[in-house]
């Protein structure tokens, strides 16, 4: 019944059990219900009675239990009219991308004579959850799920999939290409229960993840997707004069496109690296990679970094290894390198579109690379890292070494802003509004925790926030209410072993596979809150450096984004990850129009004077509260400065740059025009 409910998206609210239930615990299970992705979504409707936000529920809830003994139920205003029940299968869970052979010529002929292309399965992927069902949040959070490719199978079985899968596209009629779901028991019986006519199409989706197998990066790819649907509009056009016109001009800019490779600037796209950020890092790699391999002015080399402190260890890896899982999955496939046998027979099988829109190298081996190897293979480097290294200026010393022009700031601002203590202590002691914080070494909390918390009391108090000093953003980071829980965290980030302590873990709701960095010293920071003001938010504000004329710098500060968390602190996947979280752009600072511009121009320009303060470059994003009493008088109290900023598709700095007209790819490449600038300024520091 609770499954059935669930698919209808209806939900019995039990008014005894809702009584039972405390204020926080009301708001806590609301949220859930407000949630599409867990629940019904907003807004529901109670009998004739509407709610449209989940605080008018809460109350409305409350007021109608003062009469109602038994219950009511709750239906989504967008639910479903029918149900689909299906019987169990037990097995291995799979996905293949199935495409149309752009080749010219068919593999058979359909009943009416027509000419068909020939019908080609990818390699299928393994579906390997971390519960019972494949849902939103296994899908698209790095670690709760992995991909498989091809699924671990004998190869006559995956070959029996993959002509299940062609024999699927042919009996309804796709065309170009094809994602079909299903399953394989332990028996060996195949059963293909889900075929779409398109597919998801995130950075780690079936769709490209597959492609990656046979040498086609995302660009690629849907290039050959874009040549392929307007072929097969030629054919069933009666007007095909137009699509003939696009078709040529299509064929005709891929020819250049090829033809112009030895003539794109070379970017190394460092990504990976060996902090708890190590999986974001990875997503933010792979956006810009993809951005600049779509344009005709760059050719990006993704370079996967691993290692430690001590040791920096880099490798070229081809697009397939690039489009694996996660940071983790990646260095595995590196370390463990083979090639599957019958991934050689598909490869081979797809060379009449790989030969058409591959590039060079796209399938090599993983090539070990040192710094003085990677001046030599290219023109300048994006480093897609967060937290360390990158946001230390390690990564950026050893450049500046080989003399490679990089994003971002230089080696003595990153190595200020990746401390908070440190970038904290500069603001306040030039005259900006930071929360007051102080330094928790492991030596100190052990020789005397009852010293520590007194301090704490003093000079902090209760409720407060607890997080690494110099990591980066949303690592770790807690809302600290009880003595117990920062007892907690403390025995967390000071143990001397990886493993979790696990009712420290269950007591601070570290969700499963949630990372949780070990340190010698923590930073304990003031819980900023609104006090009198009359409005008051989280911000994130991003910008944009150029040099003028005389070779000073400027600074383009964006419009900034408002932060809205669902817990007690913004997550690493709210602010990095497509539907995890809430940024409005731009932030709500008044609802007058005019007054908002007005406290946004003080924001932004406190925001550049915390920019020069700090000697940014590039570009860089700045975490921020504001407490608004009214325009002339506008707090803002700084948190913590970015210096390489997350780069993910879904981050708030690509909507924030949008409004000045920049598009993501533009963007980057105003980053990578600056550091190319910046690196003749570096030679002459005189002209800044």
């Amino acid at each position: 019944m609770q499954a059935v409910e669930k698919a209808f998206f209806t939900r019995w609210v039990d008014a005894n059990d809702w009584k039972k239930l405390k204020s926080q615990e009301k708001i806590d299970y609301i949220r859930v219900l407000a949630d599409i992705r867990e629940g019904l979504g907003m807004p529901v409707s109670i009998g004739s009675h509407i709610c449209y936000h989940p605080s008018d529920l809460i109350d409305y809830l409350n007021a109608l239990f003062e009469t109602e003994k038994e219950g009511v139920v709750l239906e989504s205003l967008d639910g479903e009219s029918k149900v689909l029940i299906e019987g169990f299968i037990s097995g291995k869970e799979f996905s293949c991308i199935v495409l149309q052979d752009s080749s010219p010529s068919p593999k058979e002929r359909g009943g009416g004579g027509e000419a068909r292309r020939a019908a080609l399965a990818l390699p299928p992927t393994e579906i390997r959850k971390g519960k019972e069902l494949f849902d939103y949040r296994s899908k698209y959070l790095p670690g709760l799920s992995r991909k498989i490719t091809p699924i671990d199978l004998p190869n006559e079985q995956i070959q029996a999939i993959r002509k299940e899968c062609e024999r699927l596209f042919y009996a309804l009629s796709f065309d170009v290409y094809a994602r079909i779901d299903g399953f394989i028991t332990n028996e060996g019986k195949i059963f293909l229960n889900d075929p779409n006519t398109t597919s998801g199409m995130m950075p780690s989706s079936f769709f490209f993840h597959q492609a990656a197998e046979i040498g086609l990066n995302p660009s690629q790819f849907l290039t050959y997707i874009i040549r392929t649907s307007l072929a097969q509009r030629i054919i069933a056009s009666k007007n095909s004069g137009v699509f003939d016109n696009l078709l040529g001009s299509l064929d005709k800019s891929i020819k250049a496109d090829k033809a112009a490779t030895t003539d794109k600037i070379k970017v190394a796209v460092i990504l990976g690296g060996y902090s708890s950020e190590r999986h974001i890092s990875v997503e933010s790699g792979r956006n810009i990679y993809e951005k600049l391999a779509s344009s005709s002015k760059y050719q990006p080399i993704p370079v996967f970094l691993t290692g430690n402190a001590d040791e920096h260890i880099m490798y070229q890896v081809p697009v397939n290894i690039l489009l694996k899982d996660n940071a983790d999955d990646i260095k595995d496939k590196i370390e463990n390198y083979k090639v599957h046998d019958l991934l050689k027979l598909i490869i081979d099988e797809c060379s009449g579109i790989t030969n058409k829109y591959s590039s060079k190298n796209n399938l090599a081996k993983p090539k070990h690379l040192t710094y003085s190897e990677l001046a030599k293979m290219v023109d300048c480097v994006f480093i897609a890292l967060h937290g360390r290294p990158g946001e230390d200026g390690a990564v950026q010393a050893q450049l500046e070494k080989v003399g490679l022009p990089y994003n971002g700031s230089g080696v003595d601002s990153s190595q200020i802003t990746i401390d908070k203590y440190r970038t904290n202590e500069i603001l306040k002691q030039n005259g900006f509004m930071v929360a007051e914080h102080l330094l928790i070494t492991e030596d100190a909390w052990n020789a005397n925790k009852n010293n520590v918390l007194n301090i704490i009391k003093e000079k902090i108090h209760f409720p407060f926030i607890a997080k690494p000093v110099d990591d980066g953003c949303s690592s770790a980071v807690r809302k600290i209410k009880t003595v117990e829980e920062f007892e907690a965290f403390a025995k967390l980030i000071f143990r001397k072993l990886e493993n979790l302590d696990s009712p420290s873990a269950k007591l601070l709701h570290i969700m499963e596979k949630e990372e949780f960095p070990r340190k010698t010293v923590l930073l304990v920071e003031e819980l900023i809150s609104k006090r009198d003001a009359s409005h008051f938010l989280e911000i994130t504000g991003g910008m944009l450096t150029k040099f003028d004329k005389q070779g000073n710098v400027i600074y383009e500060v964006f419009e900034s984004s408002e932060a809205l968390s669902e817990g007690e602190v913004l997550s690493l996947e709210e602010k990095f990850l497509a539907g995890q979280g809430q940024n409005i752009t731009p932030a709500r600072f008044s609802k007058n129009r005019e007054e908002r511009q007005q406290i946004s121009e003080k924001v932004k320009k406190t925001f550049g004077e915390v920019a020069k303060l700090l000697n940014i470059r590039g570009y860089t994003r700045i975490d921020a509260f504001v407490r608004i009493y009214n325009v002339s008088r506008v707090e803002v109290i700084f948190i913590e400065v970015n210096s390489l900023p997350g780069m993910t598709p879904a981050t708030c700095i690509f909507h924030q740059s949008a409004i000045n007209g920049y598009k993501p790819y533009d963007f980057i490449d105003n980053i990578l025009n600056f550091a190319f600038q910046n690196s003749k300024v570096s030679l002459n520091p005189d002209r800044v």
